[in-house]
């Protein structure tokens, strides 16, 4: 569970309930480097923690907030660009304090790339060998049905050929081909929880199920109470907290 953090550069943010210290991984340069930048040029000065979820994540960096009157709806803004994905799996995954960016979905999204100044703070909830087994099954359940349904729309013309004629024979045959396809490619690269995960996930806590699909890159080395502080404040709708919550200054420490 431990990472050598000695040679990283080290990013301090002073939020309205005290200091987090942050590590940024050498191993996600882009947003290394982007982060940097950030702090450097005042991005993150006066920004606010617009989305606080309890058990999950704080998440912040949106500098549109930095004016927001209270009603307003926040997440939408950047500076105009986005960071191209750096998904160091499963190396780096959702553990208790990993620092990730956050991103627009995979619809609008396929190639998960991050938000350029948007990230999250994972507070997450520790699970049991049980659970972490039942999420495996779900997860590998989710890969199966993913690669089906790509298979299944490589043949769609035929498919609907099928379907047209009304060859029921036909169409279950295909389908029990496309299920011993589905289980032959998932076989290459089945879902799985490696041992440091497994040890996160059962002691600290985490999120996941977001592993592999948002970059994680960086982790707070001191400063969770002030994560845990606020990840418990009131929040109101679209779990922006009631009374403001927001990063002071940020500054790269030397």
């Amino acid at each position: 569970m431990t990472t050598d953090l000695s040679n990283t550069t080290k990013v301090a943010l002073e939020t309205t309930f005290g200091t987090i210290e942050i590590a940024l991984y050498n191993e996600t340069p882009l947003h290394r480097d982007n982060f940097v930048k950030l702090v450097n040029d005042g991005t993150y000065n006066g920004v606010l923690f617009h989305r606080v979820i309890k058990d999950f994540m704080i998440q912040t960096g949106d500098p549109t907030s930095k004016t927001a009157a209270i009603d307003d709806l926040l997440g939408s803004g950047g500076p105009g660009y986005d960071i191209p994905a750096e998904i160091v799996f499963p190396k780096y995954f959702h553990k208790r304090g990993a620092l990730a960016a956050a991103r627009q979905g995979d619809e609008t999204n396929p190639e998960r790339k991050s938000s350029g100044s948007q990230f999250y703070i994972v507070t997450g909830r520790r699970y049991s060998e049980y659970q972490l087994n039942s999420m495996l099954e779900r997860f590998a359940d989710q890969a199966k049905m993913r690669i089906f349904q790509s298979l299944a729309r490589e043949r769609g013309a035929e498919i609907t050929a099928l379907q047209a004629q009304g060859d029921t024979l036909a169409l279950n045959n295909l389908q029990n081909e496309l299920i011993a396809k589905t289980e032959e490619q998932y076989k290459l690269s089945p879902v799985t929880f490696t041992p440091e995960q497994i040890a996160a996930y059962s002691t600290i806590g985490g999120t996941p199920h977001l592993d592999g699909q948002y970059t994680v890159f960086g982790e707070v080395v001191s400063g969770m109470d002030i994560v845990d502080k606020i990840q418990n404040v009131t929040t109101g709708q679209h779990d922006r907290p009631v009374d403001d919550v927001k990063i002071i200054s940020a500054r790269v420490l030397e």
